[in-house]
C-alpha cells in the first residue's frame, strides 16, 4: 500500500484471527482532531483507550473495565441498518456492498480491534480514519460514513469495478495497480471472495429475506 493505502492494513481475510487487540493510543490535537496509533508514541499528550492482549506488565496492569466489551448480540446484524442507507445515498454505493464488507471484517461487531490496530465496524487504522473525517473510530456511524468514503475514493479510481474496489481495500491501491487486477496474494483472493459471497448474497435476501 502507498499514501492513505499504506495506513488501512486489512491482513486478513477471516474473522477469527482479528480477535488479537493492540494498545490504542488517543491524541487530541490544538484543532481538535483526533488521533490514533497502536505504535507506543515517544511524545506527550497521548493516553491509552484500550489495552491489548499482548502479555508484559502492561497487561497486568491494565484495567479490562477500558476494553469494550465484544458485541455478539444477533440484533448487531440490522442495527447499523440506518447509517449503511445513509452512506450508500451519500456515497453511491449499494448498500449489500457495504454490508458485506463490514461483514468480513467485523461481523458487525464496532468494538473489534485487529492485531495491527485497525479499528471498528469498517476495520479503520487510526490513519485513515483520520484522513476520511473519523474523529472516534468506534462510534459507529462516524465508522460506516469513513469506511464508505474510502471505498468510494477506490472506486473512483477503478472506474466503479467492485471487485478491484475490495481487492484495493485489502492489499492496497498500489498492489492492485501494479498487478493490473486483483493481486496474487492467497490472503487477498479469498478476501475477495468472501466479499462478494456476502454481497451476491445481501443482494439476493435486501427485499424482505433472512439476511445471511
Amino acid at each position: 500500500m502507498r499514501g492513505i493505502c499504506a495506513m488501512l492494513l486489512i491482513a486478513v481475510t477471516t474473522f477469527a484471527p482479528r480477535l488479537a487487540r493492540a494498545d490504542i493510543y488517543q491524541f487530541t490535537d490544538s484543532d481538535g482532531v483526533v488521533h490514533y496509533t497502536n505504535v507506543r508514541p515517544r511524545s506527550a499528550g497521548w493516553r491509552v483507550v484500550i489495552h491489548g492482549d499482548a502479555p508484559g506488565p502492561e497487561r497486568a496492569t491494565a484495567s479490562r473495565d477500558r476494553i469494550p466489551a465484544r458485541d455478539r448480540s444477533p440484533d448487531r446484524y440490522s442495527r447499523y441498518d440506518a447509517h449503511i442507507r445513509e452512506a450508500s445515498r451519500l456515497y453511491q454505493l449499494p448498500e449489500s456492498f457495504i454490508r458485506a464488507v463490514m461483514r468480513v471484517e467485523s461481523d458487525f461487531d464496532p468494538n473489534v480491534v485487529s492485531r495491527v490496530g485497525a479499528m471498528g465496524l469498517m476495520q479503520l487504522m487510526p490513519g485513515t480514519a483520520s484522513h476520511m473525517g473519523v474523529r472516534d473510530p468506534f462510534n459507529p456511524r462516524e465508522n460506516i460514513l469513513g469506511g464508505v468514503r474510502y471505498l468510494r475514493v477506490l472506486a473512483n479510481g477503478f472506474n466503479g469495478d467492485l471487485v478491484l474496489t475490495v481487492a484495493a481495500y485489502n492489499a492496497g491501491e498500489g498492489a492492485v495497480m501494479r498487478y493490473g487486477g486483483v493481486p496474487p496474494y492467497d490472503e487477498t483472493r479469498r478476501y475477495v471472495q468472501n466479499v462478494l459471497r456476502y454481497y451476491y448474497a445481501f443482494r439476493a435476501t435486501e427485499v424482505g429475506g433472512a439476511r445471511p
